[in-house]
C-alpha cells in the first residue's frame, strides 16, 4: 500500500467521523474536558508504547515529546477543572475514542522494528490531524468557559507542532 493511502487508511480506522461528529447538542464544558483529556491520554499511552518498542532515536524522541507535552496539558486541564469545581463528564465521543485507540494499540503492539516505527509515525500523523481539526472545529467553538477555551487554544498550538513533527518523522521513515 502506498504511504499516502496507508495513512488515509489508518485515519479511517483510528478516528472515524462518527467519533468526532458534532453531537445533536453541543458538548458542555465537562464533556469537552473529558474528550480532551481522553484524547491526550491516548497519545500518552501510544507514546509509552513507542518508548517500549522502538529502538529508533527519532521515534523515541518524538514519543518522549508526546508523553511530556500531553501529560503537561492534562495536568493543566485537571488543575483548571479542580479550580472550577467541575468533574469531567464521560460521553459518546470520549468512549468512541477509547475504543478506537484500543484497537489501534493492539495493531501497533503486533508490529516490531521498522514496521512498528513507520506505523506509529503514520498513526501519530493521522491522529494529530483528526484531533487538531476536532479541537479547532468542535471543542473550542463549543467551550463556554474562557479558561477552558484558552487551554484548548494553547494545547492546539502545541499539537499543531506535533502534527508537523509527525509529518517530518513519516518522511524520514520512508
Amino acid at each position: 500500500m502506498k504511504p499516502r493511502l496507508h495513512a488515509f487508511a489508518v485515519l479511517a480506522l483510528l478516528a472515524p467521523a462518527a467519533a468526532w461528529a458534532q453531537p445533536a447538542a453541543k458538548p458542555n464544558d465537562a464533556q469537552i474536558a473529558h474528550i480532551a483529556y481522553t484524547a491526550d491520554n491516548i497519545d500518552i499511552q501510544m507514546g509509552q508504547l513507542a518508548l517500549r518498542k522502538s529502538k529508533n532515536a527519532q521515534v523515541r524522541e518524538f514519543a518522549q515529546d508526546m508523553v511530556r507535552d500531553h501529560t503537561a496539558v492534562n495536568d493543566q486541564a485537571l488543575a483548571l477543572l479542580k479550580r472550577l469545581n467541575v468533574q469531567p463528564q464521560d460521553n459518546d465521543t470520549s468512549r468512541a475514542l477509547s475504543r478506537q485507540a484500543e484497537t489501534e494499540k493492539k495493531r501497533l503492539e503486533a508490529l516490531n522494528g521498522a514496521a512498528f516505527d513507520k506505523a506509529y509515525a503514520q498513526h501519530e500523523l493521522a491522529y494529530h490531524r483528526e484531533v487538531n481539526e476536532a479541537v479547532r472545529g468542535i471543542l473550542i467553538p463549543s467551550a463556554s468557559n474562557p479558561d477552558l477555551k484558552n487551554l484548548l487554544q494553547t494545547g492546539l498550538k502545541i499539537f499543531e507542532g506535533h502534527q508537523q513533527h509527525a509529518e517530518h518523522l513519516v518522511q524520514e521513515l520512508r
